[in-house]
């Protein structure tokens, strides 16, 4: 249990950080599934836009922190090739 007053800030800091960082994961996992559902209903023009619109969301959780840039490139890649196989 922290018990200066610097640690019980910083505990304050990290809850409030935690729940931020949790919202906004949850938001893009939602973007993604978005993807997903649409790649499994067959229809190509509903993914493609569906992934145009995780793309931005997927990389602003990259500049805050949320995930890493090469797995959110490697989510984009391999949503990207799902997609483009889909017209073939």
């Amino acid at each position: 249990m922290a018990n200066s007053p610097q640690a019980k800030k910083r505990a304050r800091q990290n809850e409030r950080r935690f729940a931020v960082n949790k919202a906004r994961r949850s938001r893009i996992r939602t973007f993604l599934r978005g993807v997903e559902e649409a790649i499994a209903s067959g229809d190509q023009a509903a993914a493609a836009a569906a992934l145009k619109a995780a793309q931005p969301e997927l990389m602003r959780g990259v500049t805050k922190g949320v995930f890493h840039k090469n797995t959110a490139s490697r989510k984009m890649s391999r949503l990207s090739a799902r997609v483009k196989a889909m017209g073939a």
